[in-house]
């Protein structure tokens, strides 16, 4: 599944709804735990392309990819070129700057590709049952 969203909180909401519904289809119920720690993965991810890499008037992009070993892989593209991704601690009582943290714990394995245009952050998270 591929879909390319505004860059907008709007979008970023959206994002997790929709790959909330492909974890479904792809038999992973709403209420399962692969389920909700995807969407809460690609909620982390798409809060930061819209938040840090937005380019005003280009969309982000969201990708679902079950890979054959039993692995989803969350890739979420932004426009912004630069690759300053980096954890950050935020002060305790601090609202933000604790995405990739989370996505760190969640998920099995994370990083960030370059592209033509922009960046891609990838998260993989293993599946229960192995591939779907």
């Amino acid at each position: 599944m591929t879909l390319r969203l505004s860059s907008t909180p709007r979008g970023a909401r959206l994002a997790r709804r929709l790959a909330q519904r492909q974890l479904v289809e792809w038999g992973h119920p709403y209420d399962g735990e692969a389920n909700r720690t995807a969407q809460q993965i690609v909620a982390e991810l798409a809060a930061n392309a819209v938040t840090h890499g937005r380019v005003p008037g280009r969309d982000f992009e969201l990708r679902l990819l079950l890979l054959a070993e039993g692995t989803l892989r969350i890739e979420v593209s932004d426009t912004r070129g630069d690759r300053g991704l980096r954890i950050v601690r935020g002060e305790a009582d601090a609202e933000g700057g604790r995405g990739l943290i989370v996505v760190t714990v969640l998920a099995a394995a994370w990083g960030v590709t370059e592209r033509a245009v922009g960046k891609t952050v990838w998260a993989d998270l293993t599946l229960p049952g192995g591939a779907t």
